[in-house]
Parts: structure tokens; C-alpha cells; sequence
């Protein structure tokens, strides 16, 4: 059995600017249904996104972040995509299959290369029709689509763009294909903005944030009387102590008398009704 010698792939022409240079693809986007429907059950489908897994030499082992299937696909039928919105390997037609899918708003852009001059690029924006504009570069390597107006980098130009139209058929909003989320991408996005619930507690009663006053002593006595106040019973018994010695004891008294109950007993050989007055 022969030797299987790979070819180690060459830098694409794409990464010649310092700020995308040694970045790994975001993930690839599919540009044809595959298999052919003709031939089998798609396993793949138009605009779906896919996170590699490894190269195979011509073809990429993905998983479907749509579905979640992990398969093959070769290399022509994806498209690479780096920072969300600059696709490597699609043409005109392509980019605007992948402007015009379902639940694309207005304003959705990608940033691709020049079909008609080599490096150049051009921005494609999804509009009433999508429309392309193309992003001329000068001898200092600086981008513009309007000579008044040049940026630095491919990053500039885009967030010049997304917050003013600028002579631009609307100002770019969303990444392309952004829209186009699996529903296992909208339930792990589900999962991870869910909070912990916050679990309310009463405000605890601290003696020594108290500050001692006649107001401040007739709000404890009161709040001993109240048997929810949060209190254990032993506490305000403490308490009650520690007021009788401050001059507060009859208000207290008082407060407690008002909370006994009496229980009522039935005698069939005494008296009709006795009545024994609780005050435990």
C-alpha cells in the first residue's frame, strides 16, 4: 500500500492584511445543498453554518451548527467566514442567494473578494434588492468605497458603515447569515441568558445597627409583639430582659397582654363554661 502524501494548503490571498492574518475561520457557510438532491438526501443545506472539525485534503469534516450532524463536505461548497461577515470563496450570485434566504432583514452585509479585480473586495448589502459596492484599496493599504472617506482596515470601514448609510443604500446591521440560527443555537443562547433566580430574603433584625433612641425602642417593642417579626422566641425574651432594665417594660407588658388568647373549656359537671386565660 502506497504512502498518502498531503499537500500542506498555501496562505489564501485573503489574509494579506496584519489584522485577520493567523485567524482561524469563524465557520464555513454552505453554499449548495449536499449530497445533491438528485443523488440523496441532503445531509447539508444552503446558508446552514458549520464548525470544522478538521481538513481532510480537499474536504472538511464538519459538524452542523443547525443540526448538530457531523459529516464531509467538500471544499467548493462552503465558503469561509471570518470575523462574521468576510467570506472567502463565493461569487455575486452566491452572495446574493445567501442575502435573500429566509428571515434576512434589510441591512444584512457581508464583505467578500472581488470577482472582477484581484484584490479588491467588495461589500454586498441586503436591501429591497441587494446591492454591491466595491472597496477600492490604496497604495498605503487603506480601504474606501467613497474617495472622501478612507479607513485603515476592513474593520473600520464596517463600523463606519453600520452607524451612518453615508451614501450607502442603508447602514449595515447585521452580519449575513446571522438570522439564520438552528434552533439548538437559539436554545444553547436561551440556556446561557437565563439567570440563576434570586432567591428574596426578609431583612434580619441587627441589634447593633440600632441606633438607641425613645422612637428606635418603641419600634422594637412593637416589632416583639409581632410573632412573624423574624424573631425566635427566646431572642425577644432576651430582648424584652434587656428592655425591662432600660424602662421599657410596660409598654412591652402591655404589647403582650394584648397577644394572649383564651381558650375556652366545656365542664358537663361544673359550671356551663370556664374560661382559663392563656398566657404562655
Amino acid at each position: 500500500m502506497g504512502n498518502t502524501i498531503r499537500t500542506t494548503k498555501t496562505t489564501p490571498e485573503i489574509n494579506i492584511t496584519s489584522w485577520q492574518s493567523g485567524h482561524r475561520s469563524d465557520f464555513l457557510a454552505v453554499l449548495d445543498n449536499y449530497p445533491d438532491p438528485d443523488i440523496s438526501q441532503p445531509i447539508f443545506h444552503v446558508g446552514e453554518k458549520l464548525r470544522v472539525i478538521s481538513d481532510e485534503g480537499g474536504w472538511w469534516r464538519a459538524r452542523s451548527l443547525t443540526t448538530g450532524q457531523e459529516n464531509y463536505i467538500p471544499e467548493k461548497c462552503v465558503a469561509k467566514v471570518y470575523h462574521g461577515w468576510l467570506f472567502e470563496g463565493l461569487g455575486r450570485e452566491k452572495a446574493e442567494e445567501l442575502l435573500l434566504l429566509p428571515n434576512t432583514r434589510i441591512g444584512s452585509f457581508m464583505i467578500r473578494k472581488s470577482e472582477t479585480t484581484k484584490g479588491l473586495y467588495s461589500l454586498s448589502v441586503r436591501h429591497v434588492q441587494v446591492k454591491h459596492y466595491r472597496i477600492f484599496r490604496l497604495p498605503n493599504n487603506w480601504y474606501y468605497i467613497s474617495p472622501r472617506q478612507t479607513f485603515q482596515c476592513l474593520e473600520d470601514l464596517v463600523n463606519h458603515y453600520s452607524e451612518v448609510a453615508d451614501g450607502l443604500c442603508c447602514i449595515l446591521t447585521t452580519p449575513c447569515l446571522t438570522q439564520h440560527m438552528s434552533s439548538n443555537e437559539v436554545r444553547n443562547q436561551e440556556t446561557r441568558n437565563q439567570e440563576t433566580p434570586v432567591v428574596m430574603r426578609s431583612k434580619t433584625f441587627s441589634w447593633k445597627d440600632r441606633q438607641r433612641s425613645n422612637e428606635d425602642d418603641s419600634d422594637i417593642v412593637d416589632m416583639l409583639g409581632i410573632e412573624d417579626s423574624g424573631l425566635s422566641f427566646g431572642l425577644r425574651n432576651s430582648i424584652s430582659s434587656y428592655l425591662a432594665l432600660t424602662g421599657e417594660t410596660d409598654s412591652y407588658t402591655n404589647n403582650r397582654k394584648q397577644k394572649s388568647r383564651s381558650v375556652i373549656l366545656r365542664n358537663k359537671f361544673e359550671s356551663p363554661f370556664i374560661y382559663h386565660e392563656n398566657r404562655s
